[in-house]
């Protein structure tokens, strides 16, 4: 009896060690998050696939010019030869131009002076900090790669898809 329950212990160990958390990655690359034994997503935000619709010349690379000449262009787009958009106008750039109109950046971040008005200036102010993230090797080109997000993450049955936390897999 006793053979039979260490031979079982020896069995499941090797099973109980596949559901340890996978290692941290230490690098955003999908081979990495592979290695890890884990799934991964590549994700692009809002913002970013707002960047990527600059490429005037469809290099697959937006250039600081493309770059301010397209940020300028969305806001004449929803604000044609207005000074300034309020914060309605705003929703409906956001909507327009990143999908949705509660995506970041909100339009207070954007207003820098508190005047419940966004001006062009301002809008290319709060986007050059964007520029400056996403051009991760600040060689002043924004690439593809540059405005994707690795997000590594060990999913199991059951967990992060709708299920309440319960254990659907199938027990035999």
């Amino acid at each position: 009896m006793r053979i039979l329950l260490l031979l079982g212990v020896g069995l499941a160990s090797p099973a109980l060690a596949q559901d340890r958390p996978a290692p941290p990655c230490t690098s955003a690359t999908l081979e990495c998050a592979r290695m890890a034994g884990g799934n991964a997503t590549i994700v692009a935000e809002p913002v970013a696939m707002m960047i990527a619709a600059f490429d005037a010349d469809r290099d697959a690379r937006v250039t600081r010019a493309e770059f301010d000449a397209g940020v300028r262009q969305s806001f004449e787009a929803v604000a044609p030869g207005g000074a300034t958009m309020g914060y309605i106008k705003f929703a409906d750039w956001a909507e327009r131009w990143l999908g949705n109109r509660n995506a970041l950046p909100s339009p207070f971040e954007v207003d820098a002076d508190g005047s419940n008005g966004i001006t062009a200036d301002e809008l290319l102010a709060r986007f050059a900090r964007y520029f400056a993230q996403y051009d991760a090797n600040k060689d002043g080109v924004i690439v593809r790669s540059e405005l994707l997000t690795i997000r590594a993450a060990r999913v199991r049955d059951g967990e992060g898809r709708g299920s309440g936390g319960k254990d659907r897999r199938r027990r035999n």
